[in-house]
């Protein structure tokens, strides 16, 4: 037989009766039955009406998009790597002067000043590819951070040289850094932010390398170049504890290593708690198991040993159509002179501009091209990666045989006795050919690095597509002086203008807009999955009547 219920007190059962509907107020109440039960009337508050969900109503979702000053911290992180490359180029061009002046306690002749310059070029590609491969197999945090140490050893072999061999060997070692930097900091970058920050993030490397060269030309005015070598050690020391300290890993790597838990952890640390993570990691899982079963439903086949499965994934339409266009792109960019003004920029202004510090037009012109690389980091957010290429690769040529021509007609005054063109002109058009190489060549392909590739072989294709960038600066400085030879100096720049105005064909018909696009997207894009990047023109909607 059932006893009567233990009493409680009036306070107590009105707190279990008030506890879903805390506003609700009692309207009327029973007398107590003998078994102690009571009847309580309700009318709930507004507030609780307001609050207590419909029958069929969802959770209100949290945002997709995460904190962007949580990216932005993470990506100006990331790329420190590339501030020192840039004062990896910028060393040379102050610390040679120094070590061939007479008061210098090492003596170098021309010969040897050369070999300081070049050689950090020569271990670049092998850095470059190394950090493709470290990058995809011990992951993109990891490999940021073992690349400092060859940077921080090399800085370390300058500033204590006591000869010429001890530079050589620094000079290698911060080359073979620069290298292992190049994909690193950039597929980084790219998987860790959102579509809509990404190619702004992205554009950071080039504005760190800009920054790098106009450290080195600062410091190089106000100090000697082993002072200067050491206090570059500082920032890839400063660049090893930031990393290690505060970057997670990315998702997809460690999706890809099949570690679901710490790529919401990290996830969470990218995003912060405001974002709907489960969401994106949802997103994340889903894609890469739409791969999984797009691979097993080509056959019923073994698995490959894992190294064989990377190198067939190299020559998939994902990771061939990419890769191909960016080492074009790049051809192309580099055949059009950009670094063949860079290096010899000097020279130019002094055979083309009487009355002019050339030093001190060399010195505007990087800050010129520090200050285009970060308008091109807004616009790729506004404008997208095809119309800024338009803008380099017409701009870039009409430049180019601009001036050409007035080497040429300068040439033509000379020999005839008569006044030069006006100065001016080739200033101008050094400048203005700057400015939008910037905008677009300098910027654009290191961005799509880290957006067209496969999360699979991104690392190694990124490594691959960075030292194919560098065989060509290489290629293009050292026949610069050979076209001057053979085509003269103004069919030099003649030839440059021409490759970027055919440029411009190539990209209107193959390169893809990429702004504003998943990794997904993109990859599905490449692999024939999807026939356009394009975003769907919303069609209107029809109702039909009958008449």
């Amino acid at each position: 037989m059932l006893g009567p219920p233990p009493p409680r007190d009036e306070q107590e059962t009105r707190s279990l009766v008030e506890k879903p509907l805390n506003n609700s107020k009692i309207v009327s109440e029973t007398p107590k039955s003998p078994l102690g039960f009571q009847s309580l009337t309700l009318v709930p508050s507004k507030t609780d009406l307001c609050k207590a969900p419909l029958p069929n109503e969802e959770p209100p979702r949290r945002p997709r998009r995460g904190s962007a000053l949580r990216q932005v911290l993470i990506a100006l992180i990331a790329n420190l790597g590339p501030v020192n490359t840039g004062m990896v180029f910028g060393f040379s061009a102050v610390a040679i002067p120094q070590l061939m002046s007479a008061n210098s306690t090492i003596k170098i002749d021309s010969d040897q000043a050369s070999w300081i310059a070049s050689l950090s070029s020569l271990s670049t590609p092998l850095g470059c590819i190394l950090g493709g491969y470290l990058m995809d197999l011990l992951g993109r945090r990891t490999t940021l951070l073992l690349l400092e140490v060859p940077l921080v050893a090399g800085w370390l072999l300058i500033a204590t040289a006591g000869g010429v061999p001890q530079i050589y060997a620094g000079r290698l070692l911060v080359g073979l850094g620069s290298g292992l930097v190049g994909a690193p900091a950039r597929v980084y970058t790219g998987e860790v932010s959102q579509p809509h920050l990404r190619g702004t993030l992205a554009a950071l490397a080039s504005v760190a390398v800009s920054l790098g060269v106009l450290i080195e030309y600062g410091g190089g005015a106000a100090t000697e170049w082993p002072v200067l070598a050491g206090l570059s050690a500082a920032l890839p020391l400063a660049a090893f504890l930031l990393t290690a300290l505060l970057l997670p890993e990315t998702p997809a790597w460690l999706l890809t290593q099949g570690k679901k838990d710490k790529a919401r952890t990290a996830l969470h640390r990218l995003r912060a708690d405001t974002c709907d993570v489960e969401r994106e990691l949802a997103d994340l899982e889903a894609f890469r198991a739409n791969i999984a079963n797009l691979k097993s439903s080509a056959g019923p086949t073994a698995p490959p040993p894992k190294q064989h499965s990377i190198i067939k994934s190299l020559f998939e339409p994902a990771a061939l159509k990419p890769f191909s266009i960016l080492v074009i792109y790049f051809l192309i960019y580099q055949f059009s002179g950009v670094n063949s003004i860079t290096f010899y920029a000097v020279e130019v202004f002094r055979e083309s501009a009487e009355g002019i510090d050339d030093y001190l037009a060399t010195v505007a012109l990087g800050v010129v091209r520090l200050l285009f690389t970060i308008l091109a980091c807004g616009l790729l957010r506004r404008c997208g990666r095809r119309p800024l290429t338009f803008i380099s690769s017409i701009g870039c040529g009409v430049t180019m045989l601009g001036l050409g021509t007035y080497m040429y007609l300068a040439k033509e005054a000379k020999e005839a006795g008569l006044a030069p063109p006006p100065s001016w002109i080739p200033v101008l058009c050094i400048f203005g050919f700057t400015a939008v190489s910037t905008i677009g060549y300098l910027v654009v392909p290191w961005v799509m690095i880290g957006e067209v590739y496969p999360s699979r072989v991104r690392g190694l294709l990124g490594g691959l597509t960075t030292c194919a960038a560098h065989m060509f600066v290489f290629t293009v400085v050292k026949t610069f002086p050979f076209l001057q030879l053979t085509a003269g100096v103004h069919g030099a720049f003649w030839i440059y203008g021409v490759i970027s105005t055919l440029g411009t064909v190539f990209f209107y018909f193959f390169l893809p807009e990429t702004k504003g696009k998943s990794l997904e997207e993109i990859e599905d894009y490449f692999a024939g999955r999807r026939d356009t990047l394009d975003t769907p023109k919303k069609r209107p909607i029809v109702i039909s009547q009958p008449v």
